[in-house]
C-alpha cells in the first residue's frame, strides 16, 4: 500500500501476525497481529498433532500443567511452547504463525528455485520474470560489486531540480519507486460511493513508524531518535559524504520529517473513517496547498485528466505546503536523498544493507540478525509477483477440497452470526434489519481469486536486483492509479495467496482468507472439529465481526460511510465498545506502558466477536454435543486450548513497544486472556471460579454479541 516504508526482510499484510509496515489509515482490518506487522515464518514441528490422536489439530505437549488454567490460560495453553520455542535471532518475535509462515516460505523458495533454473519458460512468462527476479536478489556477487551504482541516475536526477515544477516531478518519481516521499498517493473505493475508485493522498514521509516517535518525550523515544539521526547520517556517509556534511544532513531530513509528524494524524485518530474523507475538486487542492501543483503531479502520475481526489489529513497537507514555501530547495533535495537511499538500501551491496537493518531490525524491532539472503528474496518477490508466484503456491498445496470445507466452515458461521444479530436483545429492530441486510451482502473469498493478476506489462530482466524492485513497485503504483476514476474491481484481492494472514475490508464488506492461513494448524480438514472451529473459525468471525466494530459499523452494506445505527442502539454499541477499551487499557506490557485501549478497541471486539460466533457456530457440531474426550479433554477445553494455542508467542521487549505504538492489534498474551475472561463457557469448561483472575466480575464482563 502506498504511504508506506517495508521492514528489512518482512512480507506484507494485515492480519497481523509478524511485522511489516508502518500503516497510515489503515482501510480494511486483519486478524493475527497488526494491520503492521506479517512475517513468514517455518515450522519446528510443534504446531502438529494433538498426543493421543491421528487428527488432533492441538498439541498437549505445549501446555503447562504446573499453571492453573484459572489463573492464566495463556502460561496453561502455551507455557511449554513458549519455553521450548525462543525467539530466532533473525525475527522480533516467533509464533505459531511464525512457524506456519516459514514452512510456506520454505515452499515457495522451491518454487523460485525450480523457476529460476527453467530455461524453458516462454520469455516474458510469470515463470520466466519468477525465476528472473529471484535471481537477480540471489546474485550476491553482482549485487555487491555494483554497490551504489544502480541508483547513481536516480541520485543525478535529484541534485538536477532546480525548481519547484522539478522538485514536484521528482516526488511522483521516487513514489513510483516505492519511495515514502512526502505523501501517499493511490487509489481505493470512494466511502461516499463505494462501487468507484478515488484518487487518494494520505500523510507520509516520515522514516520512523509513526507521528509518536517525534512527539513522545519519554526517555526511549528520545534514544531512538538519537539512533535515527545517526543512521540518517551513515547513509548519507555510504553515498559518499563527508562526515560533518553528513551529520547536518540528516539534521535537516529530521527537522522536515518531525514537522511532518507534528502535522499528522495519531494512530487512534486514523481509525476513524470520517477524519480521513475530505473530497475535493482540483481547485480545492490547489487552494489546500498554493505551493504544490497538483495538476503538475496528476501528469507526473500518468493521470492528467483526475479533477478530485479524497485527502485523507488536511492538515498534513497544510503543513506540507508550509514546508514547501519555507524550505529552500537544497533542503528538498537533501531530503529526497534521503527517501530515495532509504528505499534502496534492503536492495544494494551489504554495508548499506546492514546499515538499515541495524536501525530498523536492531534498534527498532530488537532483531539480532537479518534473515537469511533466500528469505529475503523469497518476500521480495512475494511482495512484486505475489499472484504469479501464488499461483503455483496453490496449485502445490491448497486442493479443491480444502477450499469447499473451509467454505462451508464460512457459511456455518455466517449462519450462526446471522441468528445471534436476530436475537441480540440490546439491538433494535431498525438497526438489526440494517445489520442483516450487511451478513446477507457480505462477499466470501478463499484461498485465492477468481481471477489472477495480469503481470504482461512488468518488465523483469537481467539488471541490478534493486532495478527490478523498483520495476516491480512502478508497476504496482500504475496499476493502482489507473484504476482512479473506474468501478471498483469485486474480484481483486489485497492479500496474496501465500500469505499466513487473513482481513475484512468495510468499503468492499468482504472476508478474505489466502490459501497460506489455511493450512495446518489452524485448518486442517481432518482435524477434529474443536481444534478447527477454536483457530480458523475463530479467525473466520474475527473477520466477519469487524463489519460490526467501531470502524466497520460506519460502513453499510454497500460498503458506503453512513450512519444506519438508531441513536439508542449506538449508544448502547458504544457503552459496550467502551468496556473492552478500559479492559485493554489495563493491560500492563512493561515498566509502565500499558496497552492502548482506544487504538486496539476495533481488534478486540474483533477477537471477542470471534471467539463467540465460532464457540456458538461448534456448538451445533456432532462433536460438541458430545462427551467423548481427545487426549483428556472435553470438546469445549480443546475448542478453548485450540484457540489460545493460536496466539503462542515469543515477543522481543522493543518490538513490543513498537508494537504497542503502532499496532491496532493487542499484543497476544492478552488477545488471549482479554476475551476468554469476557466468556462464561471457557469458565464453565475449566472449572473457574468467581474472583479468580480468569474471570472477570459478572459488572465487569464485556459483551457484544
Amino acid at each position: 500500500m502506498r504511504g508506506m516504508r517495508r521492514w528489512v526482510g518482512a512480507g506484507s499484510g494485515a492480519l497481523a501476525l509478524g511485522v511489516v509496515a508502518f500503516v497510515g489509515a489503515s482501510r480494511w482490518h486483519g486478524l493475527a497481529v497488526p494491520a503492521v506487522r506479517q512475517l513468514f515464518l517455518h515450522g519446528s514441528g510443534s504446531a502438529g498433532q494433538a498426543e493421543g490422536t491421528a487428527t488432533g489439530g492441538i498439541n498437549l505437549k505445549n501446555i503447562d500443567l504446573k499453571a492453573k488454567p484459572c489463573t492464566n490460560f495463556y502460561q496453561y495453553a502455551d507455557g511449554n511452547w513458549l519455553a521450548n520455542n525462543p525467539i530466532p535471532a533473525a525475527y522480533p518475535e516467533w509464533s505459531q504463525f511464525s512457524e506456519l509462515a516459514e514452512r510456506n516460505r520454505s515452499i515457495l523458495r522451491e518454487i523460485l528455485e525450480r523457476d529460476a533454473a527453467d530455461r524453458s519458460a516462454p520469455p516474458g512468462s510469470n515463470k520466466g520474470k519468477l525465476g528472473e527476479l529471484y535471481a537477480s536478489c540471489m546474485n550476491t556477487k553482482v549485487v555487491q560489486a555494483e554497490g551504489e551504482k544502480p541508483i547513481e541516475p536516480e541520485l543525478r536526477r535529484i541534485d538536477e531540480i532546480h525548481d519547484s515544477t522539478g522538485l514536484e516531478a521528482e516526488i511522483v518519481r521516487l513514489q513510483k519507486l516505492g519511495a515514502n516521499a512526502l505523501f501517499g498517493f493511490g487509489d481505493e473505493p470512494d466511502f461516499k460511493d463505494s462501487k468507484m475508485e478515488i484518487g487518494d493522498a494520505e500523510q507520509g514521509g516520515l522514516g520512523l513508524p509513526n507521528r509518536n516517535y517525534y512527539t513522545k518525550q519519554d526517555a526511549k523515544s528520545k534514544q531512538i531518535r538519537v539512533k535515527y539521526v545517526q543512521h540518517i547520517a551513515k547513509m548519507f556517509e555510504l553515498l559518499g559524504d563527508r562526515p560533518a556534511a553528513a551529520a547536518k544532513d540528516a539534521k535537516t531530513v529530521m527537522s522536515i520529517e518531525t514537522s511532518l509528524a507534528e502535522a499528522s494524524l495519531t494512530p487512534v485518530a486514523l481509525r476513524n473513517p470520517n477524519a480521513v474523507y475530505h473530497k475535493m475538486n482540483l481547485t480545492q487542492l490547489q487552494l489546500l496547498t498554493p505551493a504544490f501543483s497538483w495538476q503538475n503531479y496528476l501528469r507526473e502520475a500518468g493521470r492528467p485528466e483526475i479533477d478530485a481526489i479524497n485527502v485523507g489529513e488536511p492538515e498534513f497537507f497544510k503543513e506540507m505546503n508550509k514546508e514547501l514555501t519555507s524550505l529552500p530547495l537544497a533542503d528538498w533535495k537533501t531530503y529526497l536523498r534521503w527517501q530515495l537511499i532509504n528505499e534502496a538500501a534492503p536492495y544494494l551491496s551489504h554495508p548499506f544493507v546492514e546499515a538499515s537493518f541495524n536501525f530498523y531490525g536492531r534498534v527498532l524491532e530488537g532483531t539480532q540478525q537479518i534473515l537469511p539472503r533466500w528469505k529475503r528474496c523469497v518476500a521480495e518477490v512475494d511482495n512484486g509477483m505475489g499472484f504469479a508466484l501464488g499461483k503455483e503456491y496453490v496449485e502445490q498445496e491448497f486442493p479443491p477440497e480444502a477450499k469447499a470445507r473451509a467454505m462451508t466452515m464460512v457459511n456455518d458461521l455466517i449462519a450462526t452470526l446471522r441468528s445471534d444479530i436476530s436475537t441480540l436483545a440490546w439491538m433494535s429492530p431498525p438497526t438489526r434489519q440494517h445489520a442483516l441486510a450487511k451478513l446477507q451482502l457480505l462477499m466470501k473469498k478463499i484461498g485465492y481469486p477468481s481471477k489472477w493478476r495480469d503481470y504482461s506489462a512488468l518488465n523483469i530482466g537481467p539488471v541490478p536486483y534493486v532495478e527490478n524492485v523498483f520495476r516491480a513497485n512502478e508497476f504496482e503504483y500504475h496499476r493502482e492509479v489507473s484504476k482512479i476514476g473506474k468501478p471498483v474491481n469485486r474480484k481483486e484481492w489485497e492479500m496474496t495467496p501465500p500469505t499466513v494472514n487473513a482481513y475484512y475490508d468495510p468499503t468492499k464488506n468482504e472476508i478474505v482468507f489466502p490459501a497460506g492461513i489455511l493450512q495446518p494448524p489452524f485448518f486442517n480438514p481432518k482435524a477434529d472439529d474443536a481444534s478447527n472451529y477454536g483457530a480458523m473459525g475463530v479467525v473466520i468471525g474475527h473477520e466477519m465481526t469487524h463489519g460490526y466494530d467501531d470502524e466497520g459499523r460506519q460502513f453499510d452494506a454497500h460498503g458506503n460511510l453512513r450512519n444506519w445505527w438508531t441513536p439508542g442502539d449506538l449508544k448502547r454499541f458504544n457503552q459496550r465498545a467502551g468496556c473492552i477499551v478500559n479492559q485493554f487499557d489495563g493491560y500492563l506490557v512493561e515498566d509502565n506502558l500499558h496497552e492502548n485501549g482506544k487504538l486496539v478497541e476495533g481488534e478486540s471486539i474483533a477477537d471477542l466477536g470471534g471467539l463467540t460466533i465460532a464457540y456458538a457456530a461448534f456448538q451445533r457440531t456432532a462433536e460438541a454435543k458430545s462427551t467423548v474426550k481427545i487426549g483428556g479433554y472435553t470438546p469445549d477445553q480443546r475448542f478453548f486450548l485450540s484457540y489460545a494455542q493460536m496466539w503462542a508467542t515469543n515477543v522481543r521487549p522493543q518490538f513490543a513497544r513498537l508494537l504497542v505504538s503502532t499496532d491496532p492489534h493487542p499484543i497476544p498474551h492478552f488477545r488471549v486472556v482479554g476475551p476468554l475472561s469476557n466468556t462464561p463457557a471457557f469458565a464453565r469448561a475449566f472449572g473457574c471460579k468467581p474472583g479468580e483472575p480468569m474471570v472477570r466480575p459478572p459488572v465487569k464482563q464485556c459483551k457484544i454479541w
